[in-house]
């Protein structure tokens, strides 16, 4: 069980660096900028309240994780004109999540196929918890951005 576990972690932390790898890649493509960076896979925020995306915000937010991706760590006050460089920076860590999401399930299914069931299991928890949870809460903050655009937009509009 522990070795399943250390495996499931280990491949979890390789993956981050290949979904790196292939988001560099797609971020230069049409592909990417018309459909991945307006991705949204839950739109409905009662949904993301109910599979604990706000609990698994605290832990991020006062854990170790906080430091892994500093460009995303809000600690003062943002300025209306960062906040599209901001987005950005949090729709290349969701999709380089989502890349390393689907990489992790390969390795699942192939437990699965060779009868390895509790490995297969083992894995995709940690990868739900290390890959697919962080890019649902980045889409989570990304709805939080363009709703706030939304509202600075019509205010400037109303004036």
């Amino acid at each position: 069980m522990i070795k399943y576990l250390s495996f499931s972690l280990s491949i979890t932390f390789m993956s981050w660096i290949v979904g790196i790898m292939i988001n560099l890649v797609l971020l230069k493509t049409a592909f990417y900028r018309q459909y991945l960076s307006n991705l949204m896979i839950i739109k409905n925020e009662n949904i993301s309240n109910k599979i604990g995306l706000k609990p698994f915000k605290w832990i991020i937010q006062h854990s170790f994780f906080k430091y892994f991706n500093p460009k995303l760590s809000i600690k003062k006050r943002i300025r209306p004109g960062e906040l599209d460089h901001l987005r950005n920076e949090m729709t290349t860590a969701e999709i380089g999540h989502l890349i390393a999401f689907i990489f992790v399930m390969i390795f699942a299914f192939v437990m699965i196929f060779k009868g390895k069931f509790m490995f297969a299991l083992i894995m995709t928890i940690v990868n739900i918890l290390m890959n697919l949870y962080p890019s649902l809460l980045q889409q989570e903050n990304k709805r939080r951005i363009d709703q706030f655009k939304n509202k600075m937009s019509s205010k400037i509009l109303a004036i």
